[in-house]
């Protein structure tokens, strides 16, 4: 979380692909003197054709804007003001030329990208300050009551390690399947909460579905997603986005939106050894943004980095649950984000369901400072650490 930012789900994980994206401001194409919203395609071969998210103006209707163009939508959003649809070019222009939209977006494409390392140690590594590693993981109070909301490729309830604590509650990828058919989705609710690989032990579990069983999806999903947990979710809670992509203001929006309603937002920073600032959701300014840590301490070759950065976590080869009542190991930055909503769930389950700005400020204050090796100019050099917790 920063107070500005510049304009990936990243396990070695999921990943909305590219980034940047060409963006075409207002234009006057029929010379009448009227200036169009701001369209901002997707990078090339990532963007999902006649596809678009579009965003209203503060305190506009979005109803009128749907039936004056004749638009069937497939999403509107509550959390932004807006809707996701399939636009011909006649209701694009439509669309732009209306005076009550803000910007239009190109939706586009998340997929999985999973790496098998070897096995887990994150949850010993962020109870203590310096390595050697103990080989234990202390925790006092494990979070009841707290409820955490992976939104992701969904989770499998009836998973042993989960003790009865998770169910699916939303699906947004249209397959008729709202658990988690994929695994990823699992493996990170896991590493928040599972009796065996979990940080918070206590913590209830939702699986937001927004990927499908391929590990892919689109933005418009994704913001479906959050929406539905800014409009249903229950407090004290957290959140967790292991994905994303290219740079998408419509999504940071959403998240940012989330994040400042109380539930607390860890996403992760990326997995593609570049600046993530130019991706989203981790470029969303009020989100906490996970970077990942090798069991050494030394920053993961493939995870982002720079100044949208907040803390790192353990990220590679990280041990959780699995489809089938099993496990999987592997690696990347969606490894790491849950180890942060983890600790966030620890504070609120100690400490009272405070701002996420006000535990955002914690993680990074209590963090191990300089812990990190390999670590970029203009990174934060910060590693989770729980304390007491």
């Amino acid at each position: 979380m920063r107070a500005m930012r510049h304009v990936m789900f990243i396990g070695s994980a999921l990943a909305l692909a590219a980034c940047g994206g060409n963006e075409l401001e207002g234009q006057d194409p029929a010379g009448l003197g009227q200036t169009q919203a701001p369209l901002r395609m997707a990078p090339p071969g990532q963007g999902i054709p006649e596809q678009y998210i579009v965003v209203m103006k503060k305190g506009a209707s979005l109803q009128a804007t749907l039936a004056s163009a004749s638009i069937a939508p497939m999403h509107t959003y509550g959390i932004i003001n807006g809707f996701s649809a399939a636009l011909n070019r006649a209701q694009l222009d439509a669309v732009r030329s209306d005076p009550a939209v803000a910007f239009v977006e190109q939706d586009q494409v998340v997929h999985a990208d999973v790496t098998q390392r070897g096995a887990t140690w994150g949850l010993d590594r962020i109870d203590q300050r310096a390595l050697p590693l103990s080989t234990t993981y202390t925790y006092g109070q494990p979070a009841f009551g707290v409820n955490a909301y992976i939104i992701d490729t969904g989770v499998t309830p009836n998973h042993p390690d989960f003790g009865g604590r998770a169910a699916s509650v939303f699906n947004s990828t249209g397959d008729g399947n709202a658990n988690d058919c994929n695994g990823h989705g699992t493996h990170v609710a896991g590493t928040i909460g599972g009796n065996t690989w979990g940080v918070a032990k206590g913590v209830y579990l939702y699986g937001v579905k927004v990927l499908g069983c391929n590990g892919s999806g689109s933005y418009a999903g994704v913001i479906a997603g959050v929406d539905w947990v800014r409009t249903n979710g229950t407090k004290p809670a957290v959140a967790n986005m292991s994905l994303g992509g290219g740079f998408s203001q419509a999504v940071n929006d959403a998240v940012n939106n989330l994040a400042n309603s109380g539930i607390f937002v860890a996403v992760a920073a990326g997995n593609s050894g570049a600046d993530a600032c130019g991706y989203s959701p981790a470029s969303a300014a009020a989100a906490t943004t996970a970077a990942a840590s090798e069991s050494n301490d030394a920053r993961a070759y493939y995870s982002n980095y720079g100044p949208c950065i907040d803390v790192y976590a353990p990220g590679s080869g990280i041990t959780s649950t699995w489809l089938n009542g099993g496990t999987n190991t592997i690696s990347g930055t969606s490894m790491a984000s849950p180890h942060i909503a983890g600790v966030a769930a620890l504070y609120k389950g100690n400490f009272g369901d405070d701002s996420s700005a006000a535990i955002d400020q914690w993680i990074k204050s209590n963090a191990t400072p300089n812990a990190i090796t390999g670590n970029p100019a203009g990174t934060p050099n910060l590693l989770l650490y729980k304390g007491a917790l």
